[in-house]
């Protein structure tokens, strides 16, 4: 359980993918959804960070000038590139247009920090345990939400932090919303677009069931004293509003649950762009710009 930050492997892995796709060489899908995230986070300062859970090594990325921070911001990437089509799963979740880390490198607190799923992004001889169940049916299973809770306490021991905020794209969601359920320091919980409710989404698609997965609605009294904020577009045609409002109905009138529907979003479109004015509104009393306390040192 140890923080690999910044580790040479993974630098040396990120710039190989950078000079693959900057010279122009032919790349295989995958390498070219591996090498476009690392040239925008490269390009915004971002560093990788490999941190082995035992089960799965995942994938972070950390911003330049973070050293500690008394809350940090961890943002959960959506479900990536699960299925090619309704009935062959991909090889690889590795995500096509990883929201998740446009959104967390949009945050301007300083103080945010992204991680991918189990099994995106990562080097053939780190996927020792992946199996295409962990980004299917099993996406939310026991295991990987393990081993997104010890990534995160890993992530939240280097930086000093004594809290934290969830934040969640699509699967995502339910990813934060799963490790919020099952920690004593998230002070917040905020999701864009997100699976809250797999059980009532597999319904509304008409697809089969996440059989060996957990679902955030059962977790809804571990949570119903946490503040949330969902965002939701109204145009979302994979992950509809009505998810969200099954969702909800679990938690009492009382409850710091606020559902934020948005009428010209949809599931990718435009929460990269206004995710700053939307996190004010999700954060009122949160600092414009919370300085970390010191750089990252190599």
């Amino acid at each position: 359980m140890t923080l690999h930050d910044f580790s040479h492997a993974a630098r040396s892995c990120i710039y190989l993918i950078l000079t693959l796709l900057l010279s122009a060489c032919a790349t295989s899908g995958l390498q070219q959804r591996q090498a476009e995230s690392a040239l925008l986070a490269s390009n915004a300062g971002w560093q990788p960070v490999l941190l082995d859970t035992g089960t799965f090594v995942l994938t972070a990325f950390v911003p330049p000038g973070l050293q500690q921070a008394a809350t940090l911001t961890a943002y959960i990437e959506g479900d990536g590139l699960a299925w090619l089509n309704s009935s062959t799963p991909s090889r690889d979740p590795t995500p096509v247009n990883p929201i998740g880390l446009k959104l967390a490198m949009r945050d301007p607190s300083g103080t945010a920090v992204y991680l991918a799923r189990p099994c995106q992004y990562v080097a053939l001889n780190d996927k020792r345990s992946c199996q295409r169940k962990h980004w299917t049916n099993q996406r939310f299973s026991p295991e990987v939400i393990a081993a997104s809770l010890d990534a995160i306490e890993q992530l939240k021991q280097h930086f000093a932090a004594q809290h934290l905020v969830m934040v969640g794209y699509s699967g995502g969601g339910a990813v934060a919303s799963l490790v919020a359920a099952r920690r004593e320091d998230v002070d917040q919980l905020i999701t864009v677009a997100g699976n809250l409710d797999h059980e009532e989404w597999t319904q509304d698609k008409h697809l089969s069931p996440l059989e060996g997965s957990l679902n955030p609605s059962a977790d809804w009294q571990h949570l119903q004293r946490l503040p949330q904020t969902h965002f939701i577009g109204a145009q979302d045609s994979i992950i509809s509003p009505a998810i969200a409002r099954a969702y909800a109905a679990h938690f009492p009138p009382s409850a710091p649950l606020k559902i934020r529907t948005i009428k010209a979003f949809d599931h990718h479109c435009c929460w990269v762009e206004q995710w700053p004015d939307l996190l004010k509104e999700a954060m009122p009393t949160r600092p414009a710009d919370s300085t970390p306390v010191d750089s990252v040192r190599h």
